[in-house]
């Protein structure tokens, strides 16, 4: 039996999910997180052997959420479900240990094919995805950039950014002019746009 905990944070969604893969003979749901800060304590404690996550989430995306198991070395193997067809999201997905990117509109048996090929140690990727993140640019910002163009795209004052990562002003500034010539912006919102709509934040 594959044990799995579903981690996405629209109930409804969530809710069709777990119905869907409860008609599978050799699959049990054993929890559903409506976060990604829930899912990461439901991980520690139930052990999953496949976790399924949505990429936006509350508290924590399932990409940092990926990530923090994959530096954890945790033995659960991730697969991205998502409405997201960003070769961005998917490289980043990749970097975080990801085993398996499905999009939410795939059929109800590509996901369970996919989550038992995770789970025999394969990958699974969206075939569209694979083909489009071959000609992808590469992501030029590294994390802290994100973290600072993340937060100023949810309209943080470079203050309010400097307290909450515990930078100094200047710090911050320095981060964000970096980010803004990388992606060659005219400032940070444009910046913020640019890198979400690559699939880079």
């Amino acid at each position: 039996m594959i044990r799995i905990l579903l981690a996405e944070d629209q109930a409804l969604v969530a809710g069709a999910l777990a119905a869907l893969l409860k008609l599978e003979d050799d699959i049990e749901v054993l929890a559903q997180a409506k976060d990604g800060k829930e899912a990461l304590q439901l991980c520690q404690t139930l052990q999953p052997d496949v976790l399924i996550t949505d990429i936006e989430m509350p508290h924590m995306s399932g990409l940092d959420l990926a990530a923090e198991l994959h530096s954890a070395r945790s033995q659960i193997k991730v697969i991205v479900l998502t409405t997201f067809a960003r070769s961005g999201f998917l490289r980043r997905a990749l970097a975080s240990g990801v085993r398996g990117y499905m999009l939410k509109d795939a059929p109800a048996e590509a996901l369970a094919a996919a989550i038992r090929t995770v789970h025999a140690g394969g990958k699974a990727i969206a075939p569209e995805l694979a083909v489009e993140s071959w000609g992808a640019a590469a992501d030029p910002l590294n994390e802290r950039e994100r973290q600072i163009l993340r937060l100023a795209g949810e309209g943080a004052s470079n203050a309010d950014i400097a307290k909450r990562l515990f930078l100094s002003e200047g710090t911050v500034r320095n981060y964000l002019s970096e980010a803004i010539s990388k992606l060659q912006a005219k400032n940070r919102v444009d910046a913020f746009r640019l890198a979400r709509d690559q699939g880079w934040l």
